[in-house]
């Protein structure tokens, strides 16, 4: 239990030492008048001493029977945690704690830096209110400028911050709680289809790039998995490839190889025979390097070196050129595979595990469209298979009307029950 202190006066005074002119029976401290009088003091959960000074001796019990009661109930908050600045936070506390890898580490320190830090970098945790919150998110738009998926990505950086912030009792509510995030906006994609990709392989100028188009439209890998794909992950004799890793580049630090970003991204991809004739065929025609830092690499230029990002995007420009196409993006390749599947009708879980997504909301927001029409292909696959002579839309004119089942059609129906 903690206990209260009388600042203006010395607990322990000598004999021979003058009363207080102002209060009898007492004896002046050095801080006599000088601040508040009472000062509360008590041990936290961590047995570490915690002191608050207030105005009277009533306040001052009182804080400590609160902060008694926050102990007993687990909702206690260190007074002084929230003095922290935004700035040191971020980067101290909530940046280490992401498990990312160095490229990401590196995208979201950008982000911090541009649009958090100098708004708000030295301002304590504590001070910072809802309406601040809100017109921040406001100001990735209006003042710096932010479109697309953009300003709800940096919000959600800012916003974890705070959230991770309630969660080490650093502060007792998040600003951002009753803040709506900015509204995520995703442009519809538009893959290319089979016989555009056909089209692409045969423009290919290398051998390399023609095997590297086919494979990422048949395995849905990213531009690094893709790049930093090594023999050993693939297993032919169970046609199935294990991605866990990507080929980065990191200024200052060059190419090298590092995990995927995130555990969903580690996945075991069933390989269509397509796929594994291509892989084969390639290796077999250059054959991966057997030693050094790059072993095992199946996509390799000239003199030995991994493929670049920015070499595989000039590449594809260049093979949509010659393929009399429209400039395509590396990751329209990929999103080709996904259109794939959803066409073909797997489900939006399974298609988020094929590409690797975090969540199926992910997978749900970029393709919404595909899936749509995939659903609509399904109500006309049904509707023309269950479609009798003369019906439009595989209903009757008779059905549409009453809802009653044609009597042809009834007749069918005893048939497969007396044949059943």
């Amino acid at each position: 239990m903690g206990y209260v202190a009388d600042r203006w006066h010395k607990s322990r005074p000598k004999p021979d030492e003058p009363e207080c002119g102002e209060h009898k029976g007492k004896v002046a401290s050095s801080v006599h008048g000088k601040g508040k009088r009472w000062q509360a003091r008590y041990d936290g959960p961590d047995g570490n001493e915690r002191t608050s000074l207030h105005s009277t001796k009533a306040e001052a019990e009182a804080e400590i029977v609160r902060q008694e009661s926050a102990k007993q109930t687990g909702s206690w908050l260190d007074p002084k945690a929230g003095a922290v600045t935004v700035e040191r936070f971020a980067l101290d506390s909530w940046l280490p704690a992401q498990n990312i890898n160095a490229r990401s580490h590196t995208e979201y320190l950008g982000a911090l830096r541009r649009y958090l830090i100098p708004e708000w970098g030295n301002r304590q945790m504590r001070s910072i209110r809802p309406s601040e919150a809100g017109a921040w998110q406001q100001l990735l738009t209006s003042k710096y400028n932010l479109s697309g998926a953009y300003p709800n990505r940096v919000a959600r950086y800012v916003r974890g911050i705070f959230k991770l912030a309630v969660d080490d009792r650093v502060i007792p509510i998040s600003p951002f709680e009753r803040i709506p995030a900015p509204t995520l906006v995703e442009s519809a994609v538009h893959p290319p289809d089979v016989a555009e990709v056909r089209q692409l392989i045969a423009a290919a100028y290398r051998p390399m790039y023609a095997a590297m188009i086919e494979v990422t439209a048949l395995t849905g890998l990213r531009s690094g998995e893709l790049r930093g794909l090594a023999v050993d992950r693939i297993d032919f004799l169970r046609r199935t490839l294990r991605v866990d890793q990507q080929l980065v580049y990191e200024k200052g630090k060059g190419m090298y190889l590092d995990d995927v970003k995130t555990g969903a991204g580690r996945r075991l991809l069933p390989l269509p025979r397509r796929a594994v004739d291509v892989l084969a065929a390639h290796i077999a025609h250059a054959p991966p390097p057997q030693s050094g830092e790059w072993a095992g690499l199946v996509f390799m230029m000239p003199g030995g070196r991994p493929v670049g990002e920015s070499t595989l995007d000039w590449a594809l420009k260049n093979i949509c050129r010659r393929a009399g196409v429209q400039p395509r993006h590396w990751h329209e390749i990929r999103h080709h595979y996904a259109s794939v599947l959803i066409g073909g009708g797997e489900n939006p879980k399974v298609v988020q595990k094929r590409l690797g997504h975090k969540d199926v909301m992910t997978t749900l927001r970029t393709y919404a469209h595909l899936f749509a029409e995939a659903e609509e292909q399904t109500r006309d696959v049904l509707d023309a298979a269950w479609a009798l002579p003369g019906e439009t839309d595989g209903q009757t004119e008779s059905s549409a009307t009453s809802g009653r089942i044609p009597e042809s059609r009834a007749q069918e129906a005893s048939i497969v029950q007396l044949n059943a």
